[in-house]
């Protein structure tokens, strides 16, 4: 086997794990905020909680990356992230609160980690699509938290669909530990880990100052956190949405749910494959915002009593334009950034992409309370990915192609 395809391999699985242990939380939140006594909506402020997470092993976690190397880093996230589940089972607010929190420095492993991987591996002439498939694993894991949390959740309870969870993780770190002499080969054994070595100004600058090293690093980071505020707010929010406002029942948002997810698994591999092709990425995603954009914003605006499957077919293109920007991102943050600064620069761009994670949806919660309802929000949050896009696209017709 292609040390690659190993590669790919093991970062594909950890990253759908990473993702399914995350989507599972809102997957079943219209049961766990009911126990917990909280508002429906309120599940916007825990997938803030666990991008907050995530930000802080993207700015803190450079030293431990270094000296565990990325194999090993992954199975720590998804020990974390089953710890986190189980704690969660406890079902009180502030159970619920920590939970969410460890999910996130769970899943932060998965974007520099994987990277630094399939850049160390993947062929040139098709790193986009090798880095689209693996971020495929984010839908993939989201889809199958639609389709498996959610049943099992409906008739077995929602720790019961927690444990599914739990048990899913662990398996899947034990199942990579033969790759990890060849993946984990550079690391750095010596490298302190400290907590005066982790808080260092050093560490905690170095992910944002590498974002300097080329220029288009900004404006694709910009665009990036468009996106994720987009993202964010439809894996987070979209089955109680649907619960909410169209009477669907938990089974049945979650269908739909997994659609909109799978859809963003195929378009990754799709739409990364055409990035290959055109060599323009970064221009490819501005186009591909717009769309989405106009694909939120048609959601907003669609009738109570829309039929189903227009509903379903509306969700899904949300789910493949608006879902699957993320491993054209990372191949172009990777493409521009010197080998041994891969990481730091992957870390950097995802520490502001999940702070738009972060506020996504708790400001969509927040205005769902404000405005009375549900339009208002995703109306807000289809427009500014627009306004985003066009600000990029003109900044790339003033500078030469990339």
């Amino acid at each position: 086997m292609a040390p690659w395809i190993a590669a790919l391999s093991a970062t594909l699985l950890m990253q759908s794990v990473a993702s399914f242990m995350t989507q599972s939380l809102p997957v079943v939140a219209p049961l766990i905020t009911a126990s917990a006594g909280l508002a429906p909506e309120r599940v916007g402020n825990l997938s803030s909680l666990t991008a907050l997470g995530t930000v802080l092993f993207l700015l803190l976690g450079g030293p431990y990356l270094a000296r565990l190397g990325p194999v090993r880093t992954l199975q720590a996230g998804a020990a974390l992230s089953a710890t986190a589940l189980l704690a969660a089972g406890f079902g009180t607010v502030a159970a619920l609160g920590f939970a969410a929190l460890l999910l996130g420095i769970g899943y932060g492993p998965s974007p520099p980690a994987g990277s630094r991987i399939l850049a160390a591996t993947a062929p040139k002439e098709h790193r986009t699509l090798i880095f689209s498939v693996k971020q495929a694993g984010a839908p993939l894991g989201g889809a199958l938290a639609g389709l498996v949390s959610a049943p099992i959740a409906a008739s077995a309870g929602w720790p019961a669909a927690l444990m599914v969870a739990v048990v899913t993780a662990l398996v899947s770190a034990a199942l990579i530990q033969p790759l990890r002499t060849a993946l984990d080969a550079e690391r750095d054994p010596a490298r302190p880990i400290g907590l005066r070595d982790v808080l260092s100004p050093h560490t905690v600058s170095a992910p944002v100052t590498s974002l300097r090293i080329d220029p288009l690093l900004p404006r694709l980071t910009a665009l990036s956190v468009a996106f994720s505020l987009v993202q964010g707010c439809l894996f987070s929010l979209t089955v109680t949405w649907l619960v909410e406002t169209r009477g669907y029942s938990l089974i049945e948002a979650g269908g739909i749910f997994a659609v909109m997810q799978a859809a963003g698994v195929v378009a990754r591999i799709f739409l990364g494959w055409i990035a290959d092709r055109t060599g323009n990425a970064t221009r490819n995603l501005a186009i591909q915002a717009l769309v989405a954009s106009a694909t939120v914003v048609a959601l907003a605006l669609l009738p109570t009593d829309t039929p189903r499957i227009l509903l379903t077919m509306l969700c899904g293109l949300a789910g493949f334009v608006g879902a699957s920007w993320n491993g054209i991102s990372l191949a172009e943050v990777a493409r521009v950034s010197p080998p041994d600064r891969v990481s730091d620069v992957t870390a950097g761009s995802t520490l502001f992409i999940f702070l738009g994670y972060v506020a996504g949806p708790s400001l969509f919660s927040v205005l769902v309370t404000l405005s009375g309802g549900w339009v208002l929000p995703m109306l807000v949050v289809g427009i500014q990915l627009a306004v985003v896009a066009l600000a990029v696209g003109f900044s790339l017709r003033r500078r030469e192609p990339v």
